[in-house]
């Protein structure tokens, strides 16, 4: 019998260009979802030209950032070099490993953004891998039970999603005009997590709307799922982590003195995180470390 939904609410918080998003994990009562240890839902928003998403110049280790984007266009800058813009339906993800930074910004005539920002916390052997970017403009997809499913990251249906992650995880969008009810398979040994993007979803009975993340602990082979008509889900999941994470800002560490020494060589601004060009916008400034 599938295991009853935990109800997670979003919180809203502010990534820069006054553009607010809602944030689901962490929270107080989960902190991933398999290794995925972030999810932020950005829009859908609307804002005028010259306005949207511009985050400048900052660092990360430790993790993967996925960008999943559904409406609007983000220029992405790094430290690698990588200039890259991002269009509905793509996918842009880049390895932090043992230190990159980089930007975002909506490119000047947008005016409208919605998407997903996730992050993937790399296993402890993983963490210092060297930083990469990779971008992902066609990814697989089916019709199935009258749902459109779109594979973002591992594998289903016997298709592979071509992100280059480092935990085994799952990462689909499911989306539906009509009103659908959906009979999809899980993994016993694996957690997941159901966010409406837009629309609904019922689980058990129990509706979710966008920014409340249906959470499902491990032990379930199956579960049936109705969609709202115009709805799109994006599912997360995977083995649970297994491995004690220490985030804070930007970082994702296994100790909190991996994420001391990130910051400091953030703030001495040491050529670990290299320096992004043709953002013109100031370094963002890390908070002081909690536990000082």
């Amino acid at each position: 019998m599938p295991s009853s939904p935990q109800r997670l609410t979003a919180r809203e918080a502010d990534i820069g260009g006054g553009l607010k998003v809602h944030r689901l994990i962490p929270s107080r009562q989960r902190r991933l979802i398999g290794a995925w240890c972030f999810l932020d839902h950005a829009g859908p928003a609307v804002f005028e030209t010259g306005g949207g998403m511009r985050v400048g110049p900052h660092p990360h280790i430790g993790l993967q950032t996925f960008t999943w984007m559904l409406e609007g266009e983000v220029l992405h800058r790094d430290s690698l070099g990588n200039e890259q813009v991002i269009r509905p339906g793509q996918v842009n993800l880049m390895t932090a490993g043992h230190g990159i930074s980089h930007t975002e910004e909506s490119l000047p005539d947008q005016e409208r953004l919605h998407a997903a920002q996730l992050w993937i916390a790399l296993p402890y052997d993983d963490r210092n891998v060297a930083p990469a970017f990779d971008h992902y403009p066609d990814l697989p997809q089916w019709t199935d039970q009258g749902a459109t499913f779109t594979l973002l990251a591992g594998e289903m249906n016997g298709e592979r999603a071509p992100a280059r992650i480092y935990s085994d995880l799952l990462g689909v969008d499911l989306a539906s005009t009509d009103r659908v009810t959906l009979t999809l398979p899980l993994r016993t040994d694996w957690e997941y997590g159901f966010l409406p993007l837009q629309g609904g979803i019922e689980i058990d009975a129990d509706p979710f709307g966008p920014n409340e993340l249906a959470f499902l602990a491990p032990g379930t082979d199956h579960v049936t799922v109705t969609l709202a008509p115009g709805s799109r889900i994006l599912l997360v999941g995977g083995a649970p982590f297994g491995h004690e994470i220490v985030m804070w800002w930007n970082f994702v560490g296994h100790s909190k003195e991996e994420v001391a020494d990130a910051q400091h060589a953030w703030e001495a601004e040491s050529p670990r995180f290299g320096t992004v060009t043709g953002f013109d916008g100031p370094r963002l400034v890390a908070p002081p470390l909690a536990w000082r």
